[in-house]
């Protein structure tokens, strides 16, 4: 594995611990995560439709006051233009834990890190396993095939990644460079020599627009029909309140009609709870839906035990990835959380933020490689499972397509799971 690894490495100054297998799931949880990407696209076209109609007030107008709050309205107006009306993102990575009753979903990525690296992770695997052992999934070839197929047919393809990003850009350049059947090509923000007909990947968070030199180039040709732009420039894609419009009674019969009885009841069941942070005053009788609170503040009051609920950053901000601001009320000070809490308040409207229930991960067995005394040694950890879902196709036609799921095992002490170094990184296998 490690002879494998390319000479420039696939994350910019990161190391992960390597296992000598990959993370076993089983065969019933695989099968739920090939049918969630047709639920998930679909949650996407039902979000798209929701932001708009609140926007044209045929749906309730806070919904885009939610979603929209600290956003440029030129950005806001571009996504919601006649170009990108209907995209959707062509890449889907939710963010899965395991835990004692089932899988939850704590988050939702539409510009996801990882790619090249589980492509990586699947080719590499795949060349090592047993031939009648289980089979890594998505097999040695299917993230390349997968990422390959989002762009247009026949078209030059160019990944864009930004200064943000540079840590993702070297497993980009592998992914691109292993790509067989697609001329795929890595830049930095400078690169403007797009021809028409290309398609662009944006490899960069839309609240970064402004230290994105070539941004404003590639929307404008995007938005002109020139070049085929994906992820679109839309902010509500990047918004963790996505899943507080989700758990909102008010839109319940909104949810049933465009997601269907069955697609809803399935995120309702993986989808922990989540409240938008919203300082606006209740009537008297009001409280706030199972916390029992009558105004935000009262959050601060909570005992330690009562504290098992993420505080984070909703989205359009550098710490909205990569498990910065995120903060679980049980592992903090009652002072500390206040702070976090008070925070959360004062930013509404400006800088959103959502409050989760904590579903704690379950405890599994993993083993790692230990290159400084060359043994593997066993390790008690909590995993994350990353699975990459590509959308082939446009409109009613499109169907993501799963091709591959990244494990990160963090060490069972740690609460959040993110891939921190002490943390082994493998590709399931089914």
């Amino acid at each position: 594995m490690r002879s494998s690894l390319p000479a420039e490495g696939l994350f910019e100054g990161h190391t992960w611990r390597i296992s000598p297998e990959p993370f076993p799931l089983e065969s019933r949880l695989v099968k739920q995560l090939e049918k969630l990407g047709r639920v998930l696209l679909q949650f996407y076209r039902a979000l798209n439709l929701l932001h708009r109609k609140s926007h044209e007030q045929a749906a309730p107008e806070w919904v885009a006051e939610w979603m929209d709050a600290g956003k440029p309205d030129a950005l806001i107006q571009r996504g919601l233009g006649k170009t990108f009306k209907q995209s959707l993102p062509k890449v889907i990575r939710p963010d899965i834990l395991l835990t004692d009753e089932g899988f939850v979903i704590s988050e939702l990525d539409s510009v996801p890190g990882g790619i090249g690296l589980t492509a990586w992770l699947n080719q590499t695997y795949s060349d090592l396993e047993n031939q009648e052992g289980p089979k890594v999934i998505g097999g040695s070839k299917g993230m390349l095939e997968g990422f390959s197929d989002i762009f247009q047919e026949d078209s030059v393809a160019h990944v864009i990644v930004s200064e943000e990003a540079k840590t993702y850009r070297p497993e980009m350049q592998w992914l691109a460079a292993n790509t067989l059947n697609r001329n795929i090509q890595v830049h930095d923000d400078q690169f403007t020599r797009f021809n028409e007909g290309d398609s662009i990947y944006r490899f960069f968070e839309l609240f970064d627009l402004d230290n994105v030199s070539n941004a404003n180039a590639i929307l404008d040709q995007a938005e002109a029909g020139r070049i085929h732009l994906t992820p679109p420039p839309k902010p509500v894609f990047e918004e963790k309140a996505s899943f507080a419009l989700l758990h909102n009674r008010n839109l319940e019969p909104f949810w049933n009609q465009h997601l269907g009885g069955g697609f809803f009841k399935t995120l309702l069941q993986h989808v922990p709870y989540t409240w938008m942070i919203d300082p606006a005053p209740l009537p008297p009788q009001g409280a706030i839906p199972r916390l029992g609170l009558t105004n935000w503040h009262q959050l601060k009051n909570l005992s330690q035990k009562e504290r098992h609920l993420i505080l984070k950053v909703s989205g359009f901000s550098e710490q909205a990835w990569g498990a910065r601001g995120v903060f679980l009320g049980s592992d903090l000070s009652a002072q500390d959380w206040g702070q976090v809490v008070d925070k959360a308040i004062r930013s509404f409207g400006k800088q959103n933020y959502v409050l989760q229930d904590y579903h704690k991960p379950r405890t599994i067995e993993a083993r790692y490689h230990d290159r400084s005394n060359d043994t593997i040694v066993p390790m008690k950890g909590r995993v994350r499972l990353c699975p990459y879902y590509f959308v082939k196709g446009e409109g009613d036609q499109a169907r993501p397509h799963l091709r591959g799921v990244m494990a990160t095992i963090c060490p069972a002490d740690k609460k959040i799971i993110h891939g921190m170094k002490d943390a082994i990184i493998a590709p399931c296998s089914s």
